[in-house]
């Protein structure tokens, strides 16, 4: 049984969904009972945007065990991606409740929050899905968005620093980072983000447009 869910994976990891879906087919039939298959199976219908599918074979394995988190993590990634952030945030609340406690689970839940504009909940789930994994860029990114849009601006400033610290070529932080020196009355430091994020991305227009306001600002106009 696990045998032949684990050659599953690795088929999907090497891209032959094929295989995968035979071996899954197998592991389904010779143990009807087991979730994992069902959720793994889940997985690859997610890959081939499967939707629908998907879903039934999530809502499978977690009939069989409600604990199967990875199955309500599957779950949460199919409502996220159809913008059903309402029920992509109850699935991974359960994701986390059955165990699965990972670092791309609070990045999901933090985002998911992100996108519904309920900053106060986001935030401390990114906060937590870098602590775990401090390395994410995305989920430093995110956190940096949510501080800076809670007015939390010297905070934010550090955080999208982070960011560049991981990727010196983070167009988006540098802009950011202009905005945020731009509202701290720091015009210079702001010019240099803008000028920064266009040398890293020539078609920055939201820089351009920030540099034009404050080199006008600079010029007295």
């Amino acid at each position: 049984m696990t045998d032949k869910n684990q050659q599953a994976v690795k088929e999907m990891q090497e891209g032959d969904l094929e295989a995968a879906a035979k071996l899954l087919n197998e592991a389904i039939e010779e143990h009807p009972e087991d979730p994992v298959a069902y959720t793994n199976f889940g997985n690859l219908l997610a890959a081939v945007k499967e939707d629908e599918k998907a879903l039934r074979f999530f809502e499978k394995a977690i009939s069989i065990d409600e604990n199967t988190a990875a199955a309500h993590y599957g779950k949460g990634n199919i409502f996220f991606n159809q913008d059903n952030f309402e029920k992509a945030i109850e699935a991974y609340q359960k994701t986390l409740e059955h165990g699965l406690l990972e670092s791309d689970v609070y990045y999901m839940l933090g985002l998911s929050y992100y996108q519904m504009n309920d900053l106060s909940h986001a935030l401390p789930s990114l906060q937590r899905a870098i602590e775990l994994n401090p390395k994410d860029i995305d989920a430093n990114f995110h956190y940096a968005l949510t501080l800076a849009q809670l007015e939390l601006v010297d905070q934010a400033v550090e955080a999208f620093n982070d960011v560049l610290l991981l990727d010196p070529e983070h167009a988006d932080s540098c802009f950011n980072l202009g905005v945020a020196y731009a509202y701290k009355d720091e015009a210079e430091k702001a010019l240099k983000m803008f000028e920064r994020a266009i040398a890293i991305q020539p078609d920055h227009v939201l820089s351009h447009n920030g540099k034009k306001q404050i080199e006008a600002q600079l010029n007295g106009n």
